[in-house]
């Protein structure tokens, strides 16, 4: 199927409506950056229907997840976990109080230095990740399975070039 051939989006019409009272105007990275802001909201909202069944938010599992994929201690500092989620500190606090509430996570202070603190996943958050990411998985390949493995491979270089314009790239 060629582009002229597929199906219009929303995302036209708003081309469609620029080009009429801008026609001067290449209005064309609107269509990217548009899509790509439109599917962030329906993707997590489909992401979002998975964790609810197991009465997680998107930003609960973004901690669980982060803490269960660094190694085997699934211990981080607050500051490593809002680096590695790119949320602010305070994000992280909110996030951690109710975890913490749930018995997801436990936070200790450095016996060193009582300023440090870590926050490590409890067995009973280690298995909720591991009940909800075979879930979490399947569901983000459904929303990918229009694509063929060339294409997904592509998206993906195109998506992490663009990213690594912007300053997100792995130090």
């Amino acid at each position: 199927m060629t582009i002229s051939e597929q199906p219009s989006d929303h995302v036209d019409e708003i081309l469609t409506q620029w080009s009429e009272v801008k026609p001067d105007l290449d209005a064309s990275p609107m269509g990217i950056i548009g899509r790509i802001c439109r599917l962030s909201v329906f993707l997590v909202k489909e992401q979002v229907r998975v964790f609810e069944q197991y009465n997680l938010d998107f930003a609960s599992f973004d901690v669980l997840a982060t803490l269960f994929r660094n190694g085997p201690s699934h211990k981080l500092t607050p500051t490593q976990l809002a680096h590695s989620m790119i949320v602010t500190p305070g994000a992280v606090t909110q996030r951690l109080a109710r975890l913490e509430e749930k018995g997801l996570i436990v936070r200790t202070h450095n016996t060193g230095d009582r300023r440090v603190v870590s926050v490590q996943l409890t067995d009973e958050g280690k298995q909720l990740v591991e009940a909800v990411l075979p879930d979490h998985l399947s569901n983000e390949q459904r929303m990918l399975s229009q694509f063929n493995t060339d294409e997904l491979e592509d998206l993906a270089s195109l998506l992490r070039r663009m990213l690594v314009s912007q300053g997100d790239y792995s130090i």
